[in-house]
């Protein structure tokens, strides 16, 4: 897992949900990501894997959260490393909020 430390991925929570970001550290299932966004709900892309590597190919129907500086992820059961590619289609979608 160290081999993803300071890079982008997309970390999902046995409940607490699924989050894209830089991982900073990682103890058992405890995660802390930085620069992080809630992923609410995405279109374009059939699962979280796929987010991981394509990106969404239809920005405008995602749910994607604020950035937030520091986020700890106490429920982490899966964390997938992102392609450049969709690094750079995450963090163009706008932010959902009310």
């Amino acid at each position: 897992m160290n081999n993803f430390k300071r890079k982008k991925v997309i970390v999902r929570g046995d409940r607490s949900g699924v989050f894209f970001g830089t991982l900073a550290e990682k103890d058992g299932q405890e995660v802390k990501l930085e620069k992080c966004r809630r992923l609410w709900y995405w279109s374009g892309a059939a699962s979280i894997s796929q987010l991981a590597v394509d990106g969404t190919l239809n920005p405008r129907n995602c749910k994607f959260t604020v950035t937030v500086d520091e986020i700890e992820i106490l429920d982490a059961i899966e964390i997938i490393p992102c392609t450049d590619k969709a690094i750079e289609s995450i963090e163009n979608v706008c932010v959902w909020a009310k």
